[in-house]
């Protein structure tokens, strides 16, 4: 063979093997740029499906936010309207009949008709004429106007969720009703406004009355508890099994339940909190007290976690140079190391109560399905959490809870994107200063 032949057969392999490098780094690029569509298709598709969440949450639940409020000239009896008990006079029969005197409207010996004008009218008439009376009783022998909310039907058809083409037997609001609401809405008696009674009232039987500020007031009492046992003991705890405790067989096998924990489902930690804080400790059901310690037992293993791993990201030549300069063990830790570990630790804690906040099945357990109409005072009284509220209301018979229940799911996820902006804000406040 020739030194030219030699030539060639040597450019023509090293051709060859350029072209299979570039085909093979076409192939690297090609996988990468997939690589990098898929993770984008993945990010577009966790979007989409959280802003078809949030659009259906707030199509059904704003409506929730206003009502609307009827004013109606009431001519106090004294014939009917009892001065030493005004809360026994039947001041809604009263406004029904004198509404339909004034149309011209002959109630029959049944008094059907002042029965389904009753239905127009909220029970909060009664209260609201009822405490007027105790208040002034001499408003008895004049017209007063009464304001009270509509109930919660003829508001559910000025919102448009009760259609008049429905079959009057289909519907609860009859034609004759629907009538005199829209003569009334066209008479100017009935207005809308901003619904304050959805952040100013308890839990109520009546949808048009009920409101969350029982839920909201328990679930902080519960997040108190709950911070009060949880962030202590869950930093206490990483801390010593991260900077002080011995690596022995023991500490491997309390690592190792604490990572079992965390994976627990929640309704095991319910099951827990009635055997053990209501059955054997009898402490108060469905009360924050209980539900606090549930919720920090819960948290307690992604606490520690959370704790851990800020622990592990401050570097080492933190602590050497620490105990270098002769500081102490403890000193190193809780002068140096944890301060710089504490942004991670902020926001380990907020988040794992932001999870506690929203967790239902240990509630349910412990007795907080029950319907509690007040505000609670203490953390040993019977209350209402924002979670268990939104699943009675989702379980109630009427068709009014239901917006009210999507309006509460928003309150919730108000209140969290709150805690989580927190957790940030502490986080880099604490990262400028050290």
């Amino acid at each position: 063979m020739t030194d030219a032949t030699s030539d060639r057969l040597a450019g023509a392999t090293d051709r060859t093997r350029l072209d299979r490098l570039r085909a093979g780094l076409k192939r690297r690029h090609a996988k990468e740029a997939r690589f990098k569509w898929y993770g984008r298709l993945a990010i577009a598709a966790a979007v989409l499906f959280l802003a078809i969440l949030l659009v259906r949450i707030v199509e059904q639940g704003h409506t929730a936010f206003y009502t609307r409020t009827v004013t109606v000239p009431v001519y106090m009896d004294p014939a009917r309207v009892d001065r030493a008990y005004p809360q026994g006079s039947n001041f809604e029969q009263l406004a029904a009949e004198q509404q339909l005197a004034r149309w011209g409207v002959q109630d029959g010996a049944a008094g059907r008709a002042s029965a389904e004008m009753r239905g127009l009218f909220s029970s909060e008439l009664k209260f609201v004429a009822a405490d007027l009376v105790a208040k002034r009783p001499d408003v008895i022998g004049e017209t007063v106007p009464l304001a009270a909310p509509l109930s919660d039907d003829a508001d559910l058809y000025l919102k448009g969720e009760i259609s008049k083409s429905t079959p009057e037997d289909q519907r609860r609001l009859t034609d004759r009703q629907i009538a005199w609401l829209e003569r009334m809405q066209a008479e100017g008696v009935v207005g809308a406004h901003f619904n304050t009674a959805l952040f100013t009232n308890g839990d109520s039987t009546q949808p048009e009355l009920a409101g969350v500020l029982g839920a909201v007031v328990g679930s902080a009492l519960m997040l108190m508890v709950t911070a009060l046992i949880a962030i202590p003991l869950g930093v206490g705890a990483a801390v010593w099994l991260e900077e002080f405790a011995p690596k022995n067989r023991l500490t491997d096998i309390i690592e190792v339940n604490i990572n079992n924990l965390a994976a627990v489902p929640s309704i095991v930690y319910g099951l827990l909190g009635l055997a053990l804080f209501i059955n054997w400790m009898h402490l108060p059901r469905a009360s924050p007290l209980v539900g606090g310690l549930v919720l920090a037992l819960m948290a307690l293993p992604t606490l520690v976690i959370a704790t851990r791993s800020s622990l592990k990201a401050v570097p080492p030549s933190i602590r050497e140079a620490a105990l270098a300069m002769g500081a102490s063990r403890t000193q190193t830790v809780f002068s140096h190391v944890l301060p710089l570990a504490m942004p991670g630790v902020m926001t380990g804690a907020i988040i794992s109560m932001a999870h506690a906040l929203g967790e239902t099945a240990p509630l349910l357990l412990i007795g907080m399905v029950s319907f509690v109409p007040g505000v609670p005072h203490a953390i040993d009284q019977p209350v209402g959490a924002l979670p268990s509220l939104i699943y009675i209301w989702e379980n109630a018979s009427e068709r009014a809870f239901h917006e009210r229940t999507a309006a509460a799911i928003i309150v919730l996820l108000v209140f969290m994107i709150i805690m989580n902006a927190a957790a940030i804000i502490l986080r880099r406040r604490f990262e400028r200063r050290w």
